[in-house]
């Protein structure tokens, strides 16, 4: 029984904005919003599920009144807690791949994150074995399922996705057990 997860990390935020959890999409972020349902819009979608951040619903919003799915929030695909505002990003993010245990204070660890968000993922797949779910997500949280699937996905391979926005991956798997992962093309 094939299930097919369509993760859809959010499309451009409004950088401005510094509370990770009301970022707005940017103007283009919304515009390719639109790129997001045309993409998915044949691929047998039935239901929906989103972070709770406004930059994710936001993204797959148009494919939700499109199809006139809701849109069923999973807190545990909430985007990482870094803890406090970083400026070298870069430096940050490495220093966490490098350490999957490494989080500043009042942050999260890549591996609590990987944690809640397979778990998360393992919960909507046996609620939906054999059919197409779509799942909006973030950079951080998306490349933390990656690793899980294939360990070789490390901190290189995130830094170049950072500015894939929005970014889509179909996650194939034979009842709970993963197949494979495949980029599609926004069209």
């Amino acid at each position: 029984m094939k299930t097919d997860v369509y993760f859809v990390r959010h499309a451009q935020p409004d950088f401005l904005v510094k509370d990770d959890k009301i970022r707005p999409l940017s103007e283009k972020g919304m515009e390719d919003t639109k790129k997001v349902t045309y993409t998915l819009i044949d691929k047998n979608i039935i239901s929906i599920y989103s972070s709770p951040f406004k930059r994710s619903i936001d993204t797959i919003k148009d494919f939700a009144e499109s199809t006139g799915m809701e849109i069923k929030i999973e807190n545990d695909f909430r985007e990482r807690k870094v803890g406090e505002w970083v400026e070298d990003f870069r430096a940050f993010s490495q220093k966490q791949w490098e350490d999957f245990d490494f989080r500043l204070d009042n942050g999260e660890t890549l591996r609590e994150v990987q944690e809640r968000n397979i778990s998360a993922l393992f919960k909507v797949i046996n609620n939906n074995l054999g059919k197409s779910v779509a799942i909006a997500t973030h950079g951080t949280a998306l490349s933390t399922i990656i690793n899980y699937f294939n360990p070789s996905f490390g901190y290189t391979d995130f830094w170049s996705i950072v500015d894939k926005m929005p970014y889509i991956l179909n996650f194939r798997f034979n009842g709970m057990e993963f197949e494979y992962i495949k980029e599609i093309e926004i069209k």
